[in-house]
């Protein structure tokens, strides 16, 4: 997988107890790296990296990325070869709540973690992860390229385009002729198992279906396009791989990774084939500005890294939720049954003859 890149390889992961940072841990494990983790806490209770006991696999170091001394004091001691930066504020209506917050994390946090990275001499590789949310929203129907404009109206959007132009600046004036090669990646709506954040569909459902919790939906008839989490981290592994082959048409640039368009699916449709029994109640929140049709163009990916997704619809939805099934009911061991549905994935990329499942 990946060519072996990343098999004894230091890794850190900023942002490693969050729900995608812990399915990237458990992949970056399986495929033999040496991975050490930074984070401000674990965000939620259950979480995905209490469940799979990954506090025991690997070092975290509980540090605020506001507190740029911490972040060097860290990455001093691991002396990292690679860095994905993953930490941030990312709920959009939590960035209503508390906008100041989401700009100190995503914004200056992002901008911390960049300053730290570009005055160590042992990084060789920086992944930075954004958001799909960058993009000034006009309700684009053929999808947002990279080369479209950043903008955001909620404080969450805002503070991820904030975080793309301070990554860019920094590219141009300090790490365009430097060893270090970095990039950005751009991902939205992702599911899976693990997943208990606040006010996403998913964990919602699954308090509805588990917990008896009552079933809010703000908006069933937005469009999405739902992505299981295992396809944009592919896409940050592969991202990671050829940023270090020294590709000069990737270093420095953003890439979308997203689903093909008959993935673009309403959230009551993702109701409706997740669970058909669970009932839910229509509740429009017309304060908070949400976007109703959010789609990516991910052909750069393709042209540039090769990269394509690899789950269709259903499938996805069956990942997602066998997961919960299995931590709630059948109460296998989570990180043998998270690392089985890595495999699984990996099978399947292996079929369709994508170049980084190759090895």
């Amino acid at each position: 997988m990946f060519n072996n890149f990343y098999k004894k390889k230091k890794v850190l992961i900023i942002g490693n107890t969050g729900f995608k940072g812990s399915w990237l841990s458990i992949w970056l494990l399986k495929l033999g790296a040496d991975v050490y983790g930074l984070s401000k806490n674990i965000p939620t209770k259950p979480s995905l990296f209490q469940a799979t006991n990954l506090n025991k696999k690997y070092k975290t170091f509980y540090k605020d990325i506001n507190y740029i001394n911490d972040i060097y004091k860290v990455v001093n001691k691991v002396r990292p070869q690679i860095i994905f930066h993953l930490a941030a504020q990312p709920l959009v209506v939590q960035s209503y709540k508390s906008p100041f917050e989401t700009f100190m994390t995503n914004s200056f946090g992002f901008n911390n973690v960049i300053e730290v990275i570009r005055n160590s001499s042992f990084v060789k590789t920086a992944i930075l992860v954004t958001s799909d949310k960058v993009y000034e929203n006009v309700e684009k129907k053929n999808g947002y390229k990279e080369t479209d404009r950043l903008a955001g109206i909620d404080p969450y959007s805002a503070s991820k385009s904030c975080a793309e132009i301070i990554y860019k600046s920094y590219f141009k004036s300090f790490l365009i002729n430097t060893n270090l090669k970095s990039a950005i990646g751009r991902a939205g709506n992702v599911i899976g198992g693990g997943d208990w954040a606040d006010n996403r569909i998913i964990p919602d459902i699954v308090r509805s279906k588990y917990k008896k919790k009552k079933l809010i939906i703000k908006n069933p008839n937005s469009t999405r396009p739902w992505q299981h989490v295992l396809e944009p981290i592919s896409g940050y592994l592969l991202l990671g791989q050829i940023l270090n082959s020294n590709n000069q048409k990737v270093n420095g640039e953003s890439f979308n990774f997203g689903p093909p368009s008959n993935q673009n699916k309403k959230v009551r449709e993702l109701l409706n084939i997740f669970n058909k029994k669970i009932k839910f109640k229509k509740h429009n929140d017309k304060k908070l500005y949400e976007s109703k049709l959010l789609k990516l163009n991910c052909k750069k990916a393709s042209r540039f890294l090769y990269w394509k997704s690899v789950l269709n619809f259903k499938t996805l939805l069956q990942f997602t939720s066998e997961w919960y099934e299995n931590f709630y009911i059948k109460k296998k061991n989570s990180f043998n049954f998270t690392v089985d549905q890595i495999k699984k994935y990996e099978n399947i990329a292996k079929k369709k003859k994508l170049k980084w499942a190759k090895f």
